[in-house]
């Protein structure tokens, strides 16, 4: 299991745009078979602060999710709100053992 932790900071104006694009954009991951997770968390102290939580069965998911026609959708929807480029930490899940995600 590969997780990834993406974090975004949005300008604040485009907030509830980046919203709908990244729920489209989610929505359409978890159907892809080597997605366990895709969660899309807003900072309660921050509403411009995301972090995407990506969790993929193997690496090879998490490189066919970025050649996906709504993931390439996404990033050119979304570069314009970002206030700073995205940033992507990689973590293996210690627990739940991965056949426990499903």
């Amino acid at each position: 299991m590969l997780i990834s932790h993406v974090h975004v900071k949005v300008k604040s104006n485009y907030v509830e745009a980046f919203k709908q694009a990244t729920l489209e954009n989610a929505r359409n991951s978890v159907q892809e078979p080597g997605i366990a997770r895709f969660d899309v968390i807003q900072s309660t102290e921050d509403q411009t602060s995301f972090i995407l939580v990506e969790a993929y069965r193997t690496t090879e998911a998490q490189i066919n999710h970025k050649k996906t026609s709504h993931f390439k959708e996404w990033v050119q929807t979304v570069e314009e709100m970002m206030d700073a480029p995205r940033r992507a930490l990689k973590y293996s899940n210690v627990f739940p053992d991965a056949q426990d995600w499903g």
